[in-house]
């Protein structure tokens, strides 16, 4: 009796230690959020058209994007909900890093719900106005910059600016550079992806490849020995982002089961700003910045083209670069179809983010 006592409180010790292991959670908290987005994804969608939650399409847009009106949005919320209950049954709960990211998540996910809200609910198409949006964007974003800033304090390496493809080569950036640089990857970040977000598709499977490189980069980070190895700076508990990558992976893959063309469901910006938050402040934590731009050349793209396009326009007094922006719009007027701008965009991302990883080794 005693001996299968014994047996057994030795398994379940053996058991407990398995569970330690981050790259174990890391997938098990892919498949839990993979799994619950599938299974509360019809339930999510079903009520989003009881309340009649409908997009809003441009008349000054592809005329194919007309059939889109009335598609339930503010499907974000799925992604949000199935990260959320994944990372808090699967992460650290005492790692500082992430409850970081899960609360900047959560909170650029509130200012994109209020938006959407508006313009869903209360039928006013400006939604959340721009002022309001960018300043809850900059609270959030520079709450979170002046916490990391303070931690810094403490894990020095989290206050340089890391080149890739060169060894050791890092600049300091000092408290006030740290913060208005983390400042500027996190908004920018979430601005980005959401303006990359007006096809199906298109926004959900670069932030899901992303998100997986980062989580590679975070496990790297928070592993002295392999940090070392690969001349990537040592961030004591950035592992543990590898949990929350993990589970932003399986969230989004089920997402984009409900998400793909023709979709049945859009993210909105309470998916859109809270994805693009989430991986900025990552990037900043694993000190990436460089390496998230270079990853995220679509977003990056996209939000250029709205840059020179508006620039442009003022400055000659009403001609275009584009036909219109973002850019994915300019592509589906020269006669791209939808499916076939989306699946370029996903192949692009998916060299790019090859590319990105490479600097893991080539330095």
């Amino acid at each position: 009796m005693l001996l299968e006592l014994a047996q057994w409180l030795a398994r379940d010790v053996r058991l407990f230690n398995v569970f330690n292991y981050i790259t174990l959670r890391a997938v098990l908290a892919c498949l839990s959020a993979l799994a619950l987005s599938l299974i509360l994804g019809p339930y999510v969608i079903r009520k989003l058209t009881a309340y009649k939650i409908g997009q809003s399409v441009r008349d000054d847009g592809p005329k194919s994007h007309l059939t889109k009106a009335g598609t339930p949005t503010m499907g974000g919320a799925l992604i949000l909900l199935s990260v959320g209950i994944t990372t808090l049954l699967w992460g650290d709960l005492a790692n500082r890093f992430l409850w970081v990211v899960l609360l900047v998540t959560l909170a650029f996910g509130t200012i994109g719900w209020i938006d959407d809200y508006r313009k869903v609910v209360h039928r006013n198409p400006k939604g959340l106005p721009a002022r309001a949006k960018f300043f809850w964007q900059s609270v959030f974003g520079l709450g979170a910059a002046a916490y990391l800033a303070w931690l810094a304090q403490s894990t020095p390496a989290l206050n340089e600016l890391i080149v890739p493809f060169f060894k050791f080569v890092a600049y300091p950036l000092g408290t006030l550079g740290f913060v208005v640089l983390t400042y500027f990857v996190i908004v920018g970040t979430s601005n980005a992806v959401n303006l990359t977000d007006g096809l199906d598709g298109l926004a959900i499977m670069p932030t899901v490849m992303i998100a997986g490189a980062l989580g590679i980069f975070a496990y790297v980070a928070g592993h002295a020995l392999f940090s070392k190895y690969l001349g990537v700076p040592y961030i004591a508990g950035a592992g543990e982002l590898a949990v929350f990558c993990g589970a932003l992976v399986g969230a989004g893959l089920g997402f984009l089961w409900f998400n793909a063309y023709p979709a049945e469901v859009f993210m909105g910006d309470v998916g859109a700003l809270a994805l693009g938050a989430a991986l900025g402040t990552m990037a900043v934590i694993v000190r990436q910045e460089i390496v998230l731009a270079i990853m995220g050349g679509v977003f990056v793209a996209e939000t250029l083209s709205v840059m020179i396009q508006v620039l442009y326009f003022k400055a000659t007094g009403g001609k275009r670069i584009f036909r219109m922006a973002p850019l994915h719009h300019h592509y589906e007027l020269e006669g791209w179809k939808e499916s076939q701008v989306v699946v370029r965009f996903w192949i692009i991302t998916m060299m790019l983010v090859l590319f990105g990883l490479s600097t893991l080794k080539l330095r």
